[in-house]
C-alpha cells in the first residue's frame, strides 16, 4: 500500500517531519497519516497545534490516549515537579539528564506507532528526534534508533514477511537552527507550531524548550512566526 505516518506532538521537529513526509510521499497518494499522543503532559496545548497542523496537510490526526500521569518522574507530567530554566535543566552526552524527561516516552510512542503502521500497511514511519540540539533524553540517540528499528523488524509480521516498517529521523542530525531553516525552505506552517512545556495561553520564553525554540531561530536569521 505504501504510504507513511509522523509522530506528531505539534512542535517544530515533528512539524518539519510532516513536511518532509508530505514531500516524500507519492503526489497522487494519501497524505502522511499524524499520529499524536494525549499523555497527561501539562502542555497538553500543543495537540490543539497537532491538529492544527495536520488538518494544513490535510492528514488523517489519530490522537491516541496513553496516560503517564499516574507513573511520576516526570516534570511534564507531574505538578509537584517544577519545569526548570535551562541553565539548571542538564542535558548533554555527559550531564545529568533533566526531569523534563518523560521515562520511556519514545519507545513507548514508536512501539505504539509500529502497531499503527503496520494495522494500516504503511511502509514508514517519521520520528522527529535530533541528537545536536537537544536536551539530553536518552530516547533521542542514534543508537536507540537502530536498535528499535531491528527490534521491530523481530516483532511484526511484516517483518518477518520481510516487508519491515522503516523508521526516519531526518532531523538526527540537525541542530534548530538547520531545522527552522529546512522547515522554511519545505514550507512548514511554522505559525502553527508550540514547543513550550509549561502550557498556557502563551509560551513561556524561559523553559529549556523555549530557549531552544529561540536560539534556533536565532542562529537561523529567521523570525519565529509563532510569536508574531
Amino acid at each position: 500500500m505504501g504510504g507513511s505516518l509522523v509522530v506528531l506532538s505539534g512542535g517544530l521537529d515533528s512539524t518539519v517531519c510532516l513536511a518532509l513526509a508530505a514531500r516524500d510521499g507519492e503526489s497522487d497518494g494519501p497524505a502522511p497519516l499524524a499520529l499524536s499522543f494525549d499523555y497527561g503532559q501539562r502542555h497538553r496545548v500543543e495537540l490543539s497545534s497537532a491538529a492544527a497542523v495536520a488538518r494544513h496537510y490535510g492528514s488523517e490526526h489519530l490522537v491516541v490516549p496513553l496516560d503517564a500521569r499516574p507513573w511520576g518522574g516526570s516534570a511534564l507530567t507531574d505538578d509537584s515537579i517544577d519545569v526548570p530554566e535551562p541553565e539548571t535543566s542538564g542535558g548533554g552526552a555527559d550531564q545529568e539528564i533533566p526531569v523534563t524527561y518523560v521515562p520511556a516516552r519514545n519507545l513507548i510512542f514508536l512501539a505504539v506507532a509500529m502497531g499503527v503502521a503496520e494495522a494500516r500497511d504503511l511502509d514508514a514511519v517519521y520520528l522527529g528526534v535530533n541528537s545536536l540540539d537537544y536536551s539530553g533524553y536518552p530516547d533521542c540517540r542514534p543508537e536507540f534508533l537502530t536498535s528499535f528499528a531491528e527490534t521491530a523488524r523481530l516483532a511484526l509480521k511484516r517483518g518477518v514477511e520481510g516487508r519491515p516498517v522503516e523508521v526516519r529521523a531526518p532531523l538526527l542530525d540537525l541542530g534548530k537552527a538547520d531545522i527552522v531553516r529546512l522547515g522554511v525552505e519545505v514550507r512548514a506552517p511554522l505559525d502553527l507550531t508550540w514547543s513550550c512545556y509549561r502550557g498556557g495561553r502563551r509560551p513561556c520564553g524561559s523553559c529549556d524548550s523555549c530557549a531552544l525554540r529561540e536560539r534556533g531561530f536565532a542562529d537561523a536569521g529567521v523570525p519565529d512566526p509563532a510569536l508574531v
